[in-house]
C-alpha cells in the first residue's frame, strides 16, 4: 500500500515528549528541539541472515540502494505499532507476538536540512523464508537474506543504508545480553 500523500506525524521535543503539534510528513522540516520518530527493523532468519530490500527506483533519496524495513511513525502510532506495521506492509512478515522492545535508539539533528528524528531499531529472529516474503512494490525491488559479511560487502560499495547505526545496534544488543549473564 503506497504511503498516503498527505501522511501525518506527530511533533516530539528533546526530551521524546509529544508537543501536540501534528504536521504533513511530506516535505517537513523541522526546526531545533523539534524531531519526529522512525523505527528500523533488523529481521534475521534462523540461519542467522538478515532480510534486506532494495528500494525502489522511483524514491526521492537514496533509490535503489540496500537497507533494512522501516519507516516514520505516523500521528498517534507507537514505535511499536510502526514497526509491526511496516513489516507487513514492505515485506509482509508479522511480527506482532514478538518482543516489541528496541535493542537500540539513537537521535539525529539535522538542523540545515530540518531532519531531526529519534531512531528505534529491533531485532526479530523468525522461522520464515524467501516463499514468505512479499515485497511492496511501491517501496522496494528486490530482497535477499545477507549475512552481516554481506552486508558489509554492500557497505564497502557504498550502497547499503544505515550500516554503523546497524552495527551499533547489534554491538549494543550483544553487551546487554552478555551483562544479562
Amino acid at each position: 500500500m503506497p504511503e498516503p500523500a498527505d501522511e501525518l506525524i506527530d511533533i516530539y521535543d528533546k526530551d521524546r515528549r509529544r508537543t501536540g503539534l501534528t504536521i504533513p510528513r511530506e516535505g517537513a522540516r523541522l526546526e531545533q528541539g523539534q524531531f519526529m520518530l522512525y523505527t528500523l527493523a533488523l529481521i534475521e532468519d534462523r540461519s542467522g541472515r538478515f532480510l534486506i530490500t532494495q528500494r525502489a527506483l522511483d524514491k526521492h533519496w537514496a533509490a535503489g540502494s540496500w537497507e533494512v524495513t522501516g519507516g516514520g511513525v505516523r500521528a498517534g502510532e507507537t514505535p511499536q505499532q510502526t514497526v509491526v506495521r511496516e513489516v507487513a506492509e514492505e515485506v509482509g512478515l508479522d511480527v506482532a507476538g514478538q518482543p516489541l522492545t528496541p535493542v537500540y535508539s539513537y537521535v539525529n539533528e539535522d538542523l540545515a536540512s530540518g531532519d531531526n528524528y529519534f531512531m528505534d531499531i529491533f531485532h526479530f529472529r523468525l522461522d520464515f523464508g524467501p516463499a514468505d516474503v512479499s515485497l511492496q512494490q511501491s517501496e522496494a525491488i528486490d530482497f535477499a537474506l545477507a549475512t552481516w559479511d554481506g552486508i558489509t560487502k554492500l557497505e564497502e560499495q557504498g550502497k547499503f543504508l544505515h550500516y554503523r547505526r546497524l552495527a551499533q545496534a547489534l554491538a549494543a544488543e550483544a553487551q546487554a545480553a552478555g551483562a544479562q549473564r
